[in-house]
């Protein structure tokens, strides 16, 4: 079993309902599931959510950004045509629309664990 595929409206809609503390569950467990498929220990799910809690979210911004060119780099992995959305992901984040962002970025990583995991 690979990592989880989630519903970008569910992820929306938890991160609403719950004031946007699902939102860095979420983040967490992307950054996780992004360190074990790239095989990258740099990269700390733990230090994200933190840095994101104690700047008040403006280190979204870049983690958006930054997360943006590590799916790039994952899609060249799973052998997929590469998508570089990490330009979107920071303009949306800017524009105070990261939760655009997330439903973007969920469903492409999901793209991801589709050719990569869950292949029929």
């Amino acid at each position: 079993m690979g990592p989880e595929k989630r519903s970008p409206g569910v992820v929306i809609l938890l991160s609403i309902v719950t004031c946007g503390i699902y939102l860095y569950y979420w983040i967490y467990c992307v950054s996780k599931e992004t360190k074990e498929f790239l095989g990258n220990d740099q990269i700390n799910p733990g230090m994200e959510v933190l840095l994101s809690v104690i700047t008040c979210g403006i280190y979204l911004i870049y983690w958006f950004y930054k997360y943006g060119k590590l799916q790039a780099e994952m899609c060249q992995r799973a052998q997929m045509v590469v998508t570089d959305n990490s330009v979107v992901y920071l303009v949306l984040a800017i524009f105070g629309l990261s939760i655009i962002a997330v439903a973007i970025m969920q469903s492409q990583f999901n793209t991801i664990w589709d050719n990569t995991y869950y292949k029929s």
